[in-house]
């Protein structure tokens, strides 16, 4: 690939949309949710997937359900997206007040 397609791709990878919202991590096995929130939600899977596969995720009852009942065992759900006009300061507050309520009307545990 020469240098100036791949300026092309990564600018426009720079200047895509960001996705702000509130996910779940849901264990089929137990029932068991995790509610976090994320600035870019539709990248935010694949790190958590990537932590817990190598056993290092920050959230040891999330790891320890994932390893005891594997990879196939969970789910990630997107439950609330923001509107892309927010600011970061209102992003910011929406996001923490969405993440306590659907921690509450889940009684999951925070991630």
């Amino acid at each position: 690939m020469t240098s100036s397609p791949r300026k092309a791709l990564i600018a426009a990878y720079k200047e895509r949309p960001t996705i702000a919202g509130v996910f779940a991590v849901i264990c089929n096995a137990t029932g068991q949710a995790w509610v976090g929130q994320s600035r870019h939600i539709d990248t935010h899977q694949n790190g958590m997937w990537f932590a817990l596969r190598q056993g290092s995720s920050p959230h040891r009852t999330l790891q320890a359900a994932w390893t005891t009942h594997g990879p196939d065992a969970f789910r990630f759900e997107i439950l609330d997206r923001l509107p892309e006009d927010y600011s970061d300061l209102r992003r910011k507050d929406e996001l923490t007040k969405r993440a306590a309520l659907w921690r509450a009307r889940l009684e999951a545990e925070r991630v």
